[in-house]
């Protein structure tokens, strides 16, 4: 899901920025100093989310909703709580952020985007899309089911699937199988593997353990996997 920043006050727009990291579907795409250049953007650029300041020089937060034909999913921020009844009349505003945002109101916000969007799209694809992965051995083609996938394996010009009870040997790449896969199900945890997110066992260091097989984590993918986890 992309997602804009629209903010008259840099350091505002910063916060708002790191504050986004805590939602691994949402990416941030660009952040925009008022609302004009934001609107030229939109305009050429369609987005998913827009984090918009209410009161800006030029065009304010209001007006720019106001012209907008096809409004994206929007959380308005401002240090002014009057405008909440009439953010409100519009049903794309998804909510209402007062400034400074403490950490456990923008963990609410999360929340709505997620039954607001988020959700949506997740169960629309559990529901409507291929919940299989066809493979050809040897001029067959064998039917997988995503949820018996445990992880999948690059050696070389050939990728190893480890299934529930089989593993498989097909001539591709993990980024054209990666293209394949359902995001809500699968991650990919180093250059070697792409892991069910499901089927984790557990995790310590810098590896996790899916079956029997410990499997690497690198470095820069570690932080989003632990974004993922449903920590207590």
């Amino acid at each position: 899901m992309k997602g804009i920043i629209v903010d008259d006050e840099s350091t505002a727009r910063e916060i708002m920025l790191e504050m986004c990291k805590a939602i691994p579907e949402v990416e941030i795409v660009a952040l925009f100093p008022n609302a004009i250049e934001a609107l030229k953007y939109v305009n050429h650029n369609p987005v998913d989310l827009i984090f918009l300041d209410i009161h800006m020089p030029g065009m304010t937060g209001i007006d720019f909703v106001q012209t907008l034909n096809d409004a994206p999913k929007i959380v308005l921020t401002t240090s002014d709580t009057n405008f909440a009844i009439e953010a409100y009349q519009y049903d794309f505003i998804v909510d209402y952020l007062v400034k400074p945002i403490p950490k456990d109101r923008f963990e609410t916000t999360v929340k709505r985007l997620r039954r607001a969007f988020i959700e949506p799209l997740e169960n629309r694809e559990e529901t409507t899309g291929n919940q299989e992965l066809y493979i050809n051995i040897d001029r067959r083609l064998i039917k997988l089911r995503f949820d018996n996938i445990l992880y999948i394996e690059a050696k070389g010009d050939y990728i190893h699937i480890k299934t529930v009870k089989e593993e498989f040997r097909v001539h591709s790449t993990l980024k054209k199988i990666n293209d394949k896969l359902p995001d809500r199900l699968f991650m990919q945890i180093h250059r070697s593997f792409i892991i069910n997110f499901a089927k984790i066992i557990d995790i310590q260091d810098n590896s996790v353990l899916i079956d029997r097989q410990v499997i690497p984590i690198s470095r820069s993918n570690r932080p989003v996997l632990m974004q993922r986890l449903n920590l207590l």
